[in-house]
């Protein structure tokens, strides 16, 4: 009992991860039937990305929620959403990137298959990584409100047009569960898998670089994480420099100087490897 206890500590992440997956994308009449589940639970937002369209989501994704929202010609100001980012960035911030979200743990599981040689970024990383912050601002906020069609409607640019999740958890599933939509396939698709295909070969090689270099998500979480309720400390008369967080933390950050920086995922690795339990 005492080993088991100690195996699940070192996988709790994981398994936080892993039940959370399955809780907030379990329906599974959709994977059976190539339908989308379109009941009261599709009103509310999950933390971490979660395409509407999924054959298994029962919730919606804020990011694909908060396009939708700037789209629609006439909308009021989506309160609940500024609410709802508000709510979670404060407590959580980008806690949700390291623990809740799906398609972070599908990058996390590709990085442990033993093929390529490991690294933790790519060459470029410190200008690559504003990236996120780019698409961010351009394809969920400017481009929905602005690129408008012939109606006055926006479209949510992100997902229809880079979104890798979705492709993943719900383009391909209903390609090849709905024969409607498997005969409707065109170039967008052909674009959208090519993304899809280039960041799974990426994450490999490189760690999470979706997460890193592409995630307007994690881009709004990561504003919080400096004053969110979860947020770490360094203890100043433990702490020698050793440079041992800095060494494991795969987000590659100097953790002692920036311990709450807005790439951190708190994935809690630096906390558990340091030597002088500096970290707190």
């Amino acid at each position: 009992m005492a080993k088991l206890t100690v195996r699940l500590k070192q996988h709790i992440r994981l398994i936080v991860q892993l039940c959370f997956t399955a809780l907030t994308n379990g329906y599974a009449r959709g994977f059976t039937e190539g339908t989308i589940y379109t009941g009261p639970l599709k009103n509310l937002c999950v933390p971490g990305l979660n395409c509407y369209s999924c054959p298994g989501a029962l919730g919606s994704c804020p990011l694909g929620s908060l396009q939708s929202a700037l789209a629609t010609p006439g909308s009021r100001v989506p309160l609940y959403l500024i609410g709802f980012f508000l709510l979670v960035g404060s407590i959580l911030g980008r806690f949700v990137c390291g623990w809740l979200c799906p398609f972070g743990l599908i990058q996390d599981l590709l990085y442990k298959i033993p093929f390529f040689k490991k690294r933790k970024s790519l060459p470029g990383h410190h200008i690559l990584k504003w990236v996120k912050y780019v698409i961010l601002a351009g394809f969920v906020i400017i481009l929905p409100l602005f690129a408008l069609d012939a109606y006055g409607v926006g479209a949510p640019y992100f997902c229809k047009y880079i979104c890798p999740s979705g492709t993943l958890t719900a383009g391909v599933p209903l390609a090849l569960l709905n024969e409607g939509i498997r005969s409707s396939i065109g170039w967008l698709f052909a674009w959208k898998g090519t993304i899809l295909a280039v960041l799974i070969i990426m994450s490999l090689w490189v760690y999470r670089p979706f997460c890193k270099y592409l995630c307007p998500l994690g881009a709004i979480y990561g504003f919080f994480n400096p004053i969110a309720f979860r947020r770490y400390k360094i203890d100043k008369t433990a702490c020698t420099k050793c440079g041992v967080c800095r060494k494991v933390c795969k987000m590659d950050i100097d953790v002692c100087e920036k311990p709450n920086s807005m790439e951190c995922i708190r994935c809690g690795e630096c906390k558990k490897k340091c030597p002088h339990r500096a970290i707190r």
